[in-house]
């Protein structure tokens, strides 16, 4: 490390490995809980709230990472939980181990542009080996299938004792909500699926609902229960009587002016409502109040008012039924008004009696947005049940819009593996040995799997190794490369079979990134820091 520019700089070898020994570190704390018998972490703030979870997505979010290098770790973990929702947790251990085989690959003064070279190239050999030879198309497999990617995803998670009444109701749920685009290709919108959560009762006592249920009631008990074909008006004000911002100051000398201004804070109030009535709207949704003098007016005329519901929910409302929200009622001329273009429309809304409150429903038309209430006895256990059902609802929606699985148990891994050592030796290059590098690499993830199930890792990679081999040297044993791990009884068996199976973008998501993550890591050779207040000058 040498002063520099009134800063630090390292360079070299230096940096490199301070950098593989940050992403090693990262991936040190969700390695334990990867798979099936993965254990749990528990993460406490500075506030006292408390998260207990296994999702490596959830624990790297919480750490309080500060090193650079690191930080790419904890971004691959989001981008690899936002493209597919599952995978989490080994798209960091891989990148943590490719990022390791480099650093030893540098110390033994092979180029890190060889190296580059090299990962890239084995990084579009998998993808390409997987798209050809592993993928299983889904609908030769039928609907078992989609409930086996579920159970398989939800099998390291917490509800994995539950795995076949979730499964099926993630696969319920997903399947519901189908849209053809333009394109004539299907779509799964799982921002049409909302998530409640009720403390109280079993897990098991989970429900589906049909229809986009709100944690809500109605403003009044005079309003309707019940409205078909309505006009959905969605405004993010407030429906109270209208008051003066802070800060604005009215200073009345007649006390006759002053209940002439209350008055008209009440007629604002009243000419807002009557805006929103007129243009057709027989229901509103607003994310703040509404008063009783709001909610007379919505009785008088046969109309629904629901207050405070969450913004989030508001805006996938607006996108299930075309509507938009609406910030404020002024127009270009000064007045105000509600533009009728802006209102959704949907089938149905009604207030019904869901476990032990109310709920608002509303059905769309083609049934295109459903709601699961999930139960539970508290908060912790009720997060971590809707974070499990998140990762199964995402690979059952990848299935179906890719339509291909792999089998799993490290069982894609370790043909990955066993080809990318054969590929390496008909290259004639350097790079060849940046691609054995990555194969032994790959497989970290059948080796974790069974460390954390407490069986003995290097007798099984090795046995699962052998039948891979067999597999793609002996025609007549292909069968071979769908065989993977049974942690259970520590034995090696065909997972296809077993119904063991993933989406077959998980794994090329994985490796796609993982690879992209320790490239740009590797590609760091200079880490300059500059005190502050002392780069400008």
């Amino acid at each position: 490390m040498s002063s520099f520019l009134g800063g630090e700089r390292k360079s070299g070898q230096d940096v490199r490995t301070d950098n593989v020994n940050a992403a090693i570190a990262v991936a040190n704390v969700v390695r334990t809980s990867l798979g099936p018998v993965g254990l749990d972490k528990m993460l406490v703030d500075d506030m006292g709230e408390v998260v207990i979870t296994n999702d490596g997505a959830t624990i790297l979010k919480n750490l309080q990472v500060e090193h650079p290098a690191a930080k790419v770790l904890v971004e691959l973990s989001d981008l690899q939980d936002l493209e597919v929702g599952d995978g989490t947790t080994s798209v960091v251990i891989i990148a943590a181990e490719l990022l390791r085989r480099a650093n030893i690959m540098t110390k033994n003064q092979i180029h890190p542009t060889t190296i580059m070279t090299g990962y890239r190239l084995a990084m579009k050999e998998c993808s390409k080996y997987i798209k050809n030879n592993l993928a299983r198309n889904v609908d030769t497999l039928g609907k078992e299938a989609l409930i086996n990617v579920a159970k398989t995803t939800l099998s390291s998670k917490l509800i994995g004792a539950d795995s076949d009444f979730f499964a099926n109701l993630a696969v319920d749920a997903i399947k519901s909500v189908k849209v053809v685009d333009e394109l004539g290709k299907a779509r799964y919108n799982e921002d049409a699926i909302n998530i409640l959560k009720k403390q109280g009762k079993s897990w098991r006592d989970s429900e589906l609902i049909h229809g986009f249920a709100l944690n809500c009631t109605r403003a009044s008990q005079g309003m309707p229960t019940s409205l078909k074909k309505c006009k959905i008006a969605l405004v993010d004000f407030n429906l109270q009587q209208y008051r003066a911002q802070m800060g604005v100051q009215v200073l009345i000398n007649d006390p006759e002016k002053l209940e002439a201004l209350r008055l008209k804070e009440k007629e604002i109030a009243k000419e807002r409502v009557k805006a929103i009535l007129a243009s057709g709207a027989n229901v509103v949704l607003t994310t703040k109040g509404l008063d009783d003098m709001a909610a007379k007016y919505f009785e008088e005329c046969g109309a629904i008012g629901v207050r405070r519901c969450k913004p989030e929910d508001l805006r996938r409302i607006a996108q299930l039924t075309g509507g938009k929200v609406v910030l404020s009622l002024a127009t270009m001329e000064g007045g105000e008004a509600f533009d009728p273009e802006n209102l959704g429309t949907a089938e149905e809304i009604s207030e019904v009696r869901v476990a032990d409150d109310e709920m608002i429903v509303i059905k769309v038309a083609q049934n295109r947005c459903q709601s699961i209430l999930l139960r539970g006895a508290n908060d912790h256990l009720l997060e971590e049940v809707e974070r499990s059902l998140h990762d199964a609802l995402c690979a059952v929606r990848r299935t179906l819009e890719h339509g291909t699985v792999v089998a799993g148990g490290g069982a894609c891994e370790a043909a990955l593996s066993i080809y990318l050592e054969n590929f390496a030796t008909s290259l004639g290059s350097r790079e060849q040995l940046a691609i054995a590098e990555f194969a032994e690499a790959l497989l970290i993830i059948p080796r974790t799997l069974s460390t954390n199930a407490a069986k003995d890792s290097t007798e099984l990679v090795a046995k699962l190794c052998a039948y891979h081999h067999k597999a793609q040297k002996d025609e007549s044993k292909k069968h071979y490369q769908t065989y993977g791990l049974d942690l259970e009884k520590g034995q090696i068996r065909d997972n296809l079979a077993a119904g063991v199976i993933e989406p077959a973008l998980r794994h090329i998501k994985a490796i796609q990134f993982a690879t992209e993550a320790a490239i740009t890591i590797l590609r760091i050779d200079d880490f300059i820091e500059i005190n502050a207040g002392q780069g400008g000058n």
